[in-house]
């Protein structure tokens, strides 16, 4: 593969390391935060929701979230001298909203289905609640929450339309494989393009299957 195409390459996969980092450390945060409680199923249904949004109107939340006329904006562009806009750090946001909600999702189902008696006996013993999640529950949930994460990095490397609204396009700064495909499907270089579908679809499906084998593993004891 030519070096061109492999610099966004090497872009998305650490946009999505990091981005995969932040949605699980976010996932579990709200898990041990609204375990049990009603308030689990609103903040569900509020950080699903960018699974079926179309990405132009997360961009565009975004965009007035983070964007420089924003409080929060212009409060980091006053500390740090940079923008959230057209900066690698967009991308990071965008990739992290993009990857939270699969993350939450299977961690969730994983850490419910551990049976509740468990995390009684440990409260019994002298446990606290976030104490018993998370010497209870989150060992034997790890395959699921593991599944999650993986979902959640093929998701973050393959963001697209929210990247481009938040981030922008710029080549060896923004440009991740999925905008630099765009770019060569556009500019008609064919086998760029073809190069860059091959990469993405193989590590999708060795993500895809990885995700399987956590499946098929026998359960914790």
């Amino acid at each position: 593969m030519p070096a061109v195409l492999l610099e966004p390459l090497a872009l998305s996969l650490q946009i999505a390391v990091v981005a995969t980092l932040l949605a699980g450390v976010g996932a579990l945060s709200l898990i041990a935060l609204t375990h049990g409680k009603r308030i689990a199923s609103v903040v569900d249904a509020v950080l699903t929701a960018p699974l079926v949004l179309p990405p132009t109107v997360l961009g565009y939340y975004l965009l007035i979230s983070l964007g420089r006329r924003s409080a929060l904006g212009g409060l980091w562009e006053a500390l740090t001298g940079s923008s959230f806009v057209f900066t690698r750090t967009g991308a990071v946001i965008a990739a992290t909203i993009t990857a939270l909600p699969l993350v939450l999702q299977s961690a969730r189902a994983a850490i419910d289905a551990v049976d509740p008696v468990l995390l009684d006996a440990a409260r019994t013993l002298g446990a606290t609640r976030l104490g018993a999640l998370a010497r209870v529950a989150l060992p034997l949930a790890s395959r699921g929450v593991a599944a999650g994460l993986l979902l959640g990095f093929a998701r973050a490397c393959g963001d697209f339309g929210v990247t481009l609204m938040i981030a922008g396009n710029i080549p060896g700064e923004t440009q991740t494989a999925a905008l630099a495909l765009y770019d060569a499907v556009l500019a008609g270089r064919d086998a760029d393009a073809r190069a860059l579908a091959i990469a993405l679809t193989l590590l999708a499906v060795v993500l895809i299957a990885s995700v399987q084998w956590l499946g098929r593993r026998p359960h914790a004891r």
